[in-house]
């Protein structure tokens, strides 16, 4: 595959054209990156669940973790697979969602406390009672997503 961009100052909107001799999987997901890149905010996630694939609202998802190179969307009532990588799905979905460990993004929307324990030891609380660590890593990030605590 040969890449190309071309700077033309005259030119007012950025145009991406692909030139394939064939429409396959590589060029689908291109076209999809591409998409996703031009909303501003995804409103859906597909989700696997066996063999059915599952639309699910971003807004029903509490947390999104990786486990053995699968990645898996954390709803109120079940627990999606998700095709994408945890890095994508950080970089589209940074609105709403933090990373709070090395594998673990947890929607912002969804935090009910956050509870500091002895020795730097950090726990969310989510509304559906569940509880994730937060690595001291991440804990600044997530003050600042929040818009708590001090720079």
């Amino acid at each position: 595959m040969k890449i190309q961009l071309t700077v033309n100052h005259a030119i007012e909107e950025t145009e991406v054209h692909i030139h394939a001799k064939e429409y396959n999987e590589q060029i689908e997901r291109m076209m999809k990156l591409l998409q996703a890149s031009q909303t501003s905010h995804a409103t859906v996630l597909d989700g696997y669940l066996q063999q059915e694939i599952h639309l699910l609202k971003i807004t029903d998802i509490y947390s999104i973790y990786a486990e053995d190179a699968r990645v898996f969307l954390q709803t109120d009532e079940q627990e999606y697979e998700s095709k994408r990588k945890l890095y994508e799905l950080e970089e589209q979905l940074a609105k709403d969602f933090v990373r709070v460990n090395k594998s673990t993004l947890v929607n912002v929307h969804k935090i009910s406390s956050i509870q500091m324990g002895k020795i730097g030891m950090t726990q969310l609380l989510l509304d559906n009672d569940a509880t994730i660590h937060v690595s001291r890593k991440y804990l600044k990030e997530l003050k600042r997503h929040l818009g708590i605590g001090r720079d």
